[in-house]
């Protein structure tokens, strides 16, 4: 199969299609590293805001495929898009559909996003802006992920109040959470998170932080996208408290581990190349890194695009994905975000997800990238 695809000289040439579809399958077994997928949403075109059956439709596909859900995250727009009232509603779905079953399976995004950061005067202020979403995730029967939080920037004035916050924000979680350090390169606004620019001093606060309340931590999701970084890190962390790459670069050898350990994964890419992400880890937990390594493989350049800086926009091509698998029936996100990269960016994207077998439908995949070629008048 070929598909006529513009250039970076303002010419086409015709692409034919190499990759073999990875076929999604429930796991025979369950992974030996913990695996969550942040999900993105599906938006309704024609009444604007949130498509809820076609979301929670998409949810259904990752847990049948063995992975917990990162709910209402960066991934699914959030504060990009997603309000603090439609991201409770989305956690309130997510919950009750997937059941007593499975609804332990699913951490939440608790953060501080309803607050207006010009309100945000003081600690006390943030602290309970926290306590706030905490408690209505845990009053649906939720489990919280503790997201960064914009307005603790601008309140804090020394690393001992992102401490102070977090730990009595941490006293009434009702089950141990996960943290989200999430850098810059996600959200300018969080420059500086932990109370300074450099990453030991803010790395000592954190793990001063996570050792004042290890009960209350499950584990912790950093997002520098540097591999370095995390494993240092990763090497500190109390025998309790887990590591969660949230490293879109460099997410397959961080989960491989080396003799001092490894990471488990809570991760935006495992959205697009879910397919591909099961299996390897279904390879990892019998023994098999050389499948695990060599089905990831070809996802790392895929996601390394779909991250490329500007990052805070990868969440377009992971729509883009999943609308090209069929998934969704339209390319529309929620706040307009589509337009987000160029038409050359997601002929790349095309290009990569063939190679990595993330085309799991070729014939649709080459019929909707038509579909947006014409739009663009090629």
């Amino acid at each position: 199969m070929k598909i006529l695809l513009p250039t970076n000289d303002q010419k086409s040439s015709s692409y034919k299609l190499i990759g073999e579809p990875i076929s999604a399958r429930k796991p025979s077994k369950p992974f030996n590293r913990v695996a969550f997928a942040a999900g993105h949403v599906v938006a309704d075109p024609l009444k604007g805001g949130i498509d809820w059956k076609g979301t929670i439709a998409y949810r259904r596909y990752l847990l049948n495929l063995g992975f917990g859900i990162a709910e209402a995250m960066d991934t699914s727009q959030r504060g990009m898009g997603l309000d603090w009232p439609d991201a409770l509603e989305l956690i309130r779905r997510s919950i009750d559909d997937a059941g007593s079953g499975k609804s332990k399976l699913i951490y939440s995004g608790c953060g501080t996003d309803h607050l207006n950061l010009a309100e945000a005067h003081s600690l006390e202020d943030v602290t309970k802006a926290y306590l706030k979403q905490l408690h209505a995730i845990q009053k649906l029967g939720g489990r919280n992920i503790l997201m960064a939080s914009r307005a603790l920037v601008n309140a804090a004035k020394t690393p001992d109040d992102y401490i102070k916050v977090y730990g009595r924000v941490l006293q009434e979680a009702d089950h141990p959470v996960i943290l989200h350090w999430l850098g810059p390169m996600f959200d300018p606004a969080l420059k500086g998170y932990w109370g300074t620019d450099s990453f030991s001093t803010a790395m000592e606060t954190c793990l001063t932080m996570i050792n004042q309340n290890i009960s209350k931590i499950d584990g912790i999701k950093i997002s520098l996208l540097d591999a370095e970084k995390e494993i240092i890190m990763r090497r500190l962390l109390p025998a309790s408290v887990k590591m969660y790459t949230g490293d879109d670069f460099n997410y397959a050898d961080l989960i491989a581990g080396d003799a001092s350990g490894y990471s488990h994964a809570l991760l935006g890419i495992f959205d697009a190349i879910a397919p591909a992400a099961s299996i390897a880890l279904s390879a990892l937990a019998k023994g098999d890194t050389a499948k695990f390594h060599a089905v990831l493989a070809p996802t790392v350049p895929l996601s390394r695009l779909i991250f490329q800086s500007p990052t805070q926009f990868y969440k377009t091509g992971i729509v883009f994905l999943a609308w090209l698998n069929g998934h969704q029936d339209h390319f529309i996100m929620i706040a307009g975000a589509q337009s987000a990269r160029s038409i050359l960016h997601f002929v790349e994207i095309f290009k990569l997800a063939d190679c990595a077998g993330l085309l799991r439908k070729p014939e649709l995949a080459i019929q909707r990238m038509k579909q947006l070629l014409a739009i663009y008048g090629l």
